[in-house]
Formats: structure tokens, sequence, C-alpha cells
């Protein structure tokens, strides 16, 4: 897919009046948080801001999150009606998301659809992925398929089927795949970026205001194993 714009460290992969859809990099925070950095919000409503040449504040909403650690597709919202019906889209589970992972030991299967409870530990902010429901544990499934087998790696495609807390890095993780890098979750040693191999590939969903059929796909880093795949 075409990147319309690559300046100030940001890549937008679709912009009209009421979506804006940017390609995250590895370190970015999607929202503020107690860390102080500056999120990508904020470098949004900046891109936005002079662009059109805006006075005063700069409407922009969240929709959803990616980790800190991850690449790839993240959708803001530019009007309060694009949030709304956005928010809803999300959370009926009416858009499809697509991931790409690269992630140490190759799973037994070349493609399989993982089913696992998923308890989140705020302590820690991590995950942990159970094979039966546990007390406060939330259901999570996804599918995957082998795409690449490389020297010592294998890049997957993920399908989620629920949005959980670091789903897809706890559910490789209980199979005995953790991802390239992710140290929180069983890989062996960081990335050099100190990001992980993971990657919001793909997202289709309904534009919220014209009904049209929106499909984003999303470049993936330019980095070695990346480049392989």
């Amino acid at each position: 897919m075409k990147i319309i714009s690559d300046k100030n460290n940001l890549q937008i992969l679709h912009e009209d009046n009421h979506i804006i859809v940017v390609n995250k990099r590895v370190g970015d925070i999607v929202q503020g948080d107690k860390t102080g950095d500056k999120p990508l919000s904020d470098v949004v409503k900046e891109y936005i801001k002079d662009k059109y040449n805006k006075p005063g504040d700069v409407f922009l909403g969240v929709i959803h999150r990616l980790d800190r650690p991850t690449t790839g597709i993240v959708v803001f919202a530019r009007t309060s009606k694009a949030l709304s019906r956005m928010n809803e889209l999300f959370s009926n589970r009416e858009t499809k998301k697509t991931y790409w992972a690269v992630v140490k030991n190759k799973p037994v299967e070349a493609a399989a659809k993982l089913v696992h409870y998923l308890k989140r530990n705020e302590k820690n902010n991590t995950s942990k992925a159970h094979l039966k429901e546990v007390p406060e544990s939330k259901l999570a499934s996804l599918d995957y398929k082998i795409i690449k087998e490389l020297q010592n790696y294998t890049a997957l495609e993920i399908n989620l089927h629920t949005g959980r807390h670091h789903q897809i890095r706890a559910q490789f993780s209980a199979i005995g795949s953790p991802i390239k890098g992710d140290l929180k979750y069983g890989a062996d040693r960081s990335n050099p970026d100190g990001g992980i191999h993971l990657h919001a590939r793909k997202l289709f969903f309904i534009h919220p205001v014209t009904k049209e059929n929106i499909t984003i796909i999303a470049p993936v880093p330019d980095e070695t194993i990346w480049n392989a795949v």
C-alpha cells in the first residue's frame, strides 16, 4: 500500500475528513502514559494542525492501541461521529485484523486455531494463557498459518477473533513459540531497537461515514528479518 506521507516520523497510510490511519513504529506509544513520552496521538494532532492550518485544539479520537514494541496499523478518528462509530465497529468485532509475527521455534502445525483463557496480571503488565478457564480469565481465540520459514525463525500470518491484552504474545508463548525479541514472553534475547517482531499488517472495515469498504495494508519495518519475510 502506498504511504501518503512520511514526515515527522509519521507514516500515513490513509487520510480523509473522518479518519487518519498511521503505520506505528517501534517505541511509539499510541496514547499518553505514565512515562510522559510524547504519544503518537500528539504527533498526529500536530500534523493535522500544520497541514490544514487549524487554529486552536485539534480533535483526535483514539480508537484502539498497539503495544509499544509492536508496529503497524493504528486508526484515529478526526471527528466525534467517526470516533463513536469506529468504537462500535471495534467493540462489535466488525473489523478484520491480520497480524504478521516472526517466532522462534516453529509451531507444530502449519496452520491452526489457538484457543486459550487469558488472565491479566496488572502488577507486571502481562497476560498468562491457560488451556482451561480460570477465575477472572477471558476467552482468547486466533488462527494462524506459516507464511515463510527463515533460517532460525518462522513467519506467521495471524487473524484475531478476540482482542485481549497481549493476546498474540501470550498465546504463542504458551505453545512454545515466543515472538522474536519479546523478552517478557520467553524470547531469549531482545531486538536491538527494543521492539518485537509483531506487526499489525492488515485491517478491513466499513468506513464509519461513507460506508465504503476500506482495506489498509502497512509495510513492514525496513529491517533484515522483516525484509526476508
